[in-house]
């Protein structure tokens, strides 16, 4: 049973091919045979017209020995049968067998019945009517027979003689029969050839088919079938290459998207599900994690007041205190994290919050003998934050550098600078609705970890989905569909079909269509339509201008993280650490850095060491004004 796809076109293109090669090898058979047929029965006709002009003259002499001599000397060519000629009344004058001669023929037999139909000699005959193809029997050759009537001319009815009258039309017939045993051999010679070339032609032709079909069809459906097998046995990474640009690679492609998204979903999915199992493990141990911690901080409180004239037990229990004030706020910090609250935000100095960060690391540091260098001595403006957090922040960088530097030694260097950045490149979209105010947010489809804008595109008879990416400047988005021309690309809302695109304005850039929304409270958001385009502009956020930030850079000389693991890097539960790490770290780091307003990026090349860039407003801004670069936008 035929089951391929590739295999069921081969059959097919092979039938069809042998049914039109069939057809016309029969009728190029037919055709030669006709024409040799033809050929054939022009010979006998010349020979026949040839034979009355040399006998003319010993007919009108009456020379019966010359005409006799004239005829068996013509039917001596090997493709001669048998010469007759006969009167009007059907008797044999002459002929090459002296047997028949003076025999009466047969009017109806085959040589007869042409002229004699309804017993009327008819005084005119074709050259196609004169001839007659036939068998003695089946074992015998086919002979030919032509047939050319002797009419009465003036040469004939004015002879010396006056052997016939004016009035007489047909004075007799000369009667030639060929053998064609020639003939038909070479129409089987030609049948022969033909059916080879044909067969021939077929298995070729049948085989560069098959060769196409399989490269064209076979191969690209074979990988088709590959990739959907190994994605629903769960392997969401694999992806077909060298996809072409036929209809099958457009698929393929279409199908890499799909299998991309479904990825994307499932690990939406995934970290939904470790975030709300998170969530229930922060609130059932949070209770009897506090209490401890409530213990120990009441009894260090209490050695603490008791030691008051022990200084350097005094500065132990110090460290003990602060620490277990900042474990409880720890706590809380995952809870939040599962559950997200606004921080406790106050000005404070960034350099004191450095040094109290590095005295909780400063005994492991010294521990691994890694060399700390900590340019904290410049002046710099003060920043509204909440300090625990921001300091739980620059210990979780530092326990990463220390562990990436490993017991070999190393350095860590603190750099700080005050900055001012442009919102390009930087302010996030965070709300964002339609001319009817439907939401157009995308909290499942993210790029680089950011909610996406959601919105329906069309193009060219084709239309889906695309999520526009939050961070003004950047250009990653992600098609739904396969988009040829983007100058004739239309966006709507999902939701009401309403259309985002902006009527009588043009991208200023390649004189596109260009797309609008409203990015509540902050005006309306521009981009250009064309995919090719990166123009956009945010006219709230360009006219607030440069922003002051300060800059931290933590730099280690580590091992390095990977390029393919930069991506996921602040993704919640991903570690590089393996079983020594939990993957909470980093993506708290990003949580709080995130409700700061503020940005977070990593520089590593793998053998070289990390540099995590920290940008923190100096001002305390509206959550929703201005956003950090994706923390999965490493290489920006």
């Amino acid at each position: 049973m035929v089951t391929k796809l590739s295999l069921k076109l081969i059959i097919a293109v092979a039938v069809i091919t042998i049914a039109i090669i069939g057809v016309f090898s029969y009728l190029t058979i037919a055709a030669q045979s006709d024409a040799l047929l033809s050929q054939a029965g022009i010979h006998a006709n010349k020979l026949s017209d040839a034979i009355k002009n040399s006998t003319l003259t010993s007919m009108l002499q009456n020379k019966k020995e010359e005409m006799h001599a004239i005829v068996d000397t013509v039917a001596h060519e090997p493709s001669i049968m048998e010469i007759r000629i006969f009167n009007k009344e059907g008797a044999v004058t002459f002929s090459s067998r002296k047997d028949v001669i003076g025999t009466m023929v047969d009017k109806h037999a085959e040589s007869c019945y042409a002229c004699h139909t309804a017993n009327q000699p008819l005084q005119k005959l074709s050259i196609d009517e004169r001839m007659r193809i036939y068998q003695i029997s089946p074992d015998s050759p086919r002979i030919l027979a032509v047939i050319n009537p002797i009419y009465n001319s003036p040469s004939c009815y004015q002879a010396a003689c006056h052997a016939h009258t004016k009035d007489q039309t047909v004075l007799g017939v000369l009667d030639i029969k060929m053998d064609l045993t020639d003939v038909d051999r070479q129409i089987e010679d030609s049948k022969v050839r033909l059916i080879a070339f044909a067969l021939m032609a077929i298995v070729a032709f049948s085989l560069f088919i098959a060769y196409f079909v399989r490269m064209w069809i076979g191969k690209p459906v074979r990988e088709l079938v590959k990739a959907t097998n190994q994605v629903s046995a769960g392997n969401f990474d694999y992806t077909i290459e060298n996809a072409g640009n036929d209809e099958l690679g457009i698929l393929a492609r279409s199908f890499n998207k799909m299998t991309k998204n479904l990825a994307e979903a499932r690990l939406q999915l995934f970290q939904s599900d470790k975030m709300a199992s998170l969530g229930r493990l922060a609130a059932g141990v949070a209770h009897e994690i506090n209490n401890p911690l409530t213990a120990v901080l009441t009894y260090s409180s209490f050695l603490l007041n008791r030691t008051k004239d022990n200084s350097a037990v005094q500065e132990d229990l110090g460290v003990i205190v602060r620490e277990t004030i900042r474990s409880r706020e720890i706590v809380k910090s995952l809870l939040d994290f599962a559950r997200p609250s606004v921080p406790n935000k106050h000005d404070a100095d960034i350099r004191k919050i450095i040094r109290s960060a590095i005295e909780v690391v400063a005994a492991q540091l010294l521990l691994k003998q890694i060399r700390l260098d900590a340019n904290l001595d410049i002046a710099l403006p003060e920043v509204t934050v909440d300090a625990n957090q921001i300091q739980q922040v620059f210990i979780n960088l530092l326990v990463n550098a220390a562990d990436a530097i490993g017991d070999n030694g190393g350095a860590i260097s603190i750099d700080l600078s005050s900055i001012s950045l442009s919102p390009y490149g930087l302010a996030q979209i965070k709300a964002a609705v339609c001319p009817r105010r439907h939401d157009l947010m995308d909290d499942e489809m993210k790029i680089s970890g950011l909610p996406t804008i959601r919105v329906k595109v069309a193009s060219r008879g084709n239309d889906g989905i695309a999520n526009l990416d939050p961070v003004y400047g950047k250009h990653r988005h992600q098609y739904g569909i396969e988009i040829k021309g983007g100058k004739d690309l239309r966006m709507f809302c999902p939701q009401c079909n309403s259309s985002l695109i902006a009527e009588s304005v043009d991208c200023p850039k390649c004189r596109s269509a260009v797309y609008t929304f409203e990015v509540p409270p902050h005006g309306m958001f521009q981009g250009c339509a064309n995919p090719e385009c990166d123009w956009q502009k945010w006219q709230a956020m360009d006219e607030a201008g440069h922003k002051d930030y300060i800059e931290v850079k933590i730099a280690d000389t580590g091992h390095g993280i990977p390029k393919e693991d930069l991506s996921k890097i602040f993704e919640p539960f991903y570690t590089t650490k393996g079983k020594h790490g939990t993957g909470i770290g980093l993506a708290v780091t990003w949580r709080i850095i995130d409700n700061h307003n503020g940005t977070i990026n990593i520089e590593s090349e793998p053998g070289k060491g990390t540099t995590f860039v920290i940008h923190l407003p100096v001002q305390n801004l509206p959550t929703i004004e201005s956003k950090a670069t994706s923390p999965s936008d490493l290489s920006a």
